[in-house]
């Protein structure tokens, strides 16, 4: 396909499956709510110039809105606009730039471009088409692959060996949240749009790559903020289950690691180590309180006491006080309704064993 062409909607495929390089011209504010992996937001116009443009087209009409949005990126700021896609161009020669529907702001940057001597293909449909043939990739996976699903008390580390898989999807890692209330990463969690965006990308690949039978690990109808897609969460909640085991203290050991000492290092990494500390401190004591009302007062209570004598002498540099407080949230919060859930399940369940048995089952059967 040479430059200056349009990649058609039947390619899309090709493109999230090569991992294209992708120029984003639509606003800032469209491009934060929803994008592509790898996607570089260089926009035709600001929010500001968009916002104006949108409001002259519905005073004034459609000719006028063209004739300000000209106005408005004209000179200094549109020969810098089209400096940033030259040199995106540049790096990424094997790429291609879209709009919202493939309609006139792509085909203006096209044109200034090409006006400026670069040649740069552009995708019929835009944003809509990729976006739509993501979401014909997502509900086709839901509907025709089989699906196992991985269950397991809290800790047992379904999350680990699911990554061991080469047929396992980590929607928590895709939702960039571990699941619990105390799950949430320091970097935050991408929008509904880029979480479904991410999963239809890896189901597409893994498609492509000959996996029809995919292993998910047994999640809520959320993970954070972000929602299970309705027809997927529908097949997980009827599919196969593989219960996963652990000893307690590994559990409680894994859950020190990752859930305390792992996110004081990824705080660490963002605010400084001087900070991530206090910041653990109010993350795990907010994240303790979302469980009170289940818990009760006088247990919230108890283990909130137990945390906060865990902290200080985290300050101290020990970590070893934490094991008190997860091993009592385990027993009296956690496990009872991971036993409640399992014993709701029984029907579903088809192997159960430790990490490695499970292991192999899921390859075998993979």
């Amino acid at each position: 396909m040479g430059p200056g062409t349009a990649l058609e909607t039947a390619d899309c495929h090709r493109l999230f499956l090569q991992g294209l390089p992708l120029a984003d011209v639509r606003a800032p504010v469209e491009f934060a709510q929803g994008a592509f992996p790898g996607a570089v937001n260089l926009p035709l116009m600001n929010d500001a110039e968009r916002h104006a443009v949108g409001l002259c087209f519905r005073q004034h009409g459609q000719q006028a809105a063209i004739a300000l949005g000209h106005r408005l990126v004209a000179g200094p700021v549109k020969a810098e606009r089209i400096a940033a896609w030259a040199a995106f161009a540049q790096a990424h020669p094997d790429g291609f730039l879209y709009c919202f529907r493939g309609g006139l702001r792509s085909h203006i940057a096209q044109q200034w471009l090409a006006d400026a001597g670069v040649r740069y293909p552009l995708i019929t449909g835009g944003y809509k088409a990729l976006r739509q043939t993501l979401i014909q990739t997502l509900e086709a996976a839901a509907t025709g692959c089989g699906l196992t699903v991985l269950g397991g008390m809290t800790g047992t580390g379904k999350t680990d060996l699911l990554n061991q898989l080469a047929h396992g999807i980590d929607l928590e890692g895709h939702a960039h949240h571990r699941g619990s209330s105390f799950g949430a990463h320091p970097q935050g969690q991408p929008t509904q749009i880029d979480f479904e965006n991410r999963l239809a990308i890896d189901l597409l690949r893994k498609r492509a790559a000959g996996m029809e039978h995919f292993v998910w690990e047994d999640e809520g109808r959320h993970i954070g903020r972000c929602a299970v897609p309705p027809t997927l969460r529908d097949r997980l909640a009827a599919a196969p289950l593989v219960w996963l085991e652990a000893p307690f203290e590994a559990r409680v050991d894994r859950i020190l690691r990752d859930y305390v000492v792992g996110q004081q290092a990824a705080l660490a990494m963002l605010h400084g180590p001087e900070q991530a500390l206090a910041l653990l401190s109010v993350h795990l004591l907010q994240s303790l309180d979302k469980t009170a009302k289940r818990l009760g007062g006088e247990r919230h209570r108890r283990i909130r006491s137990c945390l906060q004598d865990a902290l200080v002498q985290h300050q101290a540099g020990d970590v070893r006080a934490h094991r008190a407080w997860i091993a009592a949230l385990l027993q009296e919060y956690y496990d009872p309704m991971y036993r409640f859930q399992r014993q709701q399940q029984a029907g579903r369940i088809v192997f159960t064993g430790d990490a490695a048995s499970v292991l192999d089952w899921l390859r075998r059967r993979g």
